[in-house]
């Protein structure tokens, strides 16, 4: 029994492939319930999310060429400056009362700091401010008044006026978060990789002896033959009572084909 034990648990791919071809049907199954599971949490246990950005100009003017250019060098060197005061406590804070009194926001400083991001292309004076909430409205809303309360700030703090709104943030009803292709692609692979590893599990669980060489040649047994299954459903089949003239008191059951 060893040597069968030792041949069940010898998987290679050749047998992983004929297993994935064997159970085809369930590993399709296993991949559909999955992409069924992952839309069900995506559709009805996540909070959609969206996001709404409002872009800010930093630019300083100029009279001449010459300075125009230094300006805007400075302009550039100043943005990770601008990026890093736009998520401080000096900006947030009086924007936190402001939308907790007009949006009845009820989320606190570190949340609101979470739902703010900042990004800026390279060698752009353009920054942008994304906030993501569970409500597009209130999204749109903390990007505005972020836009409002840092080009005012930004006047006291650095002592300069270079800061501009360029493009409001806008209204988008169109959720940023769940993904629902993601999560039904993520869904279906997950799905077929769990069906697969039941497939195999389930093969090399499986102690039947399946090929007459295992006995003869691992085991050196004799094969005397094949016995197969009959049902008893089976009306190809019937048990005969045969004579025996050897011993008439016992009957000998034979089985032949009709």
């Amino acid at each position: 029994m060893n040597e069968i034990n030792k041949q069940q648990f010898n998987i290679d791919i050749p047998q992983i492939l004929n297993v994935v071809k064997k159970y085809w049907r369930a590993l399709i199954t296993c991949g559909v319930i999955g992409m069924l599971l992952a839309l069900l949490i995506a559709f009805f246990f996540i909070t959609p999310k969206y996001s709404s950005s409002v872009d800010l100009l930093v630019n300083q003017k100029a009279d001449t060429t010459q300075a125009q250019f230094t300006a805007q060098q400075a302009d550039l060197q100043a943005i990770n400056t601008y990026k890093d005061v736009l998520k401080k406590s000096v900006i947030l804070e009086p924007v936190l009362k402001e939308i907790r009194e007009r949006d009845n926001y009820q989320g606190s400083l570190a949340t609101l700091q979470g739902a703010i991001s900042i990004s800026n292309e390279a060698n752009s004076q353009v920054v942008s401010v994304t906030v993501t909430d569970a409500n597009a409205y209130v999204a749109t809303d903390i990007a505005n008044t972020i836009g409002k309360v840092f080009t005012q700030k930004i006047k006291k703090i650095m002592q300069v006026n270079n800061v501009t709104v360029v493009n409001k943030a806008t209204v988008n009803t169109t959720p940023v978060s769940p993904n629902k292709k993601l999560f039904a692609i993520i869904g279906l692979l997950l799905g077929i990789s769990l069906g697969v590893i039941w497939a195999i599990v389930k093969e090399i669980t499986d102690t039947t002896v399946k090929e007459i060489d295992l006995l003869t040649n691992e085991l050196g047994l004799t094969d005397l033959g094949v016995v197969y299954h009959i049902s008893d459903n089976n009306k190809r089949f019937r048990i005969v009572n045969v004579e025996d003239d050897s011993n008439e008191d016992e009957p000998n059951n034979d089985i032949r084909r009709v």
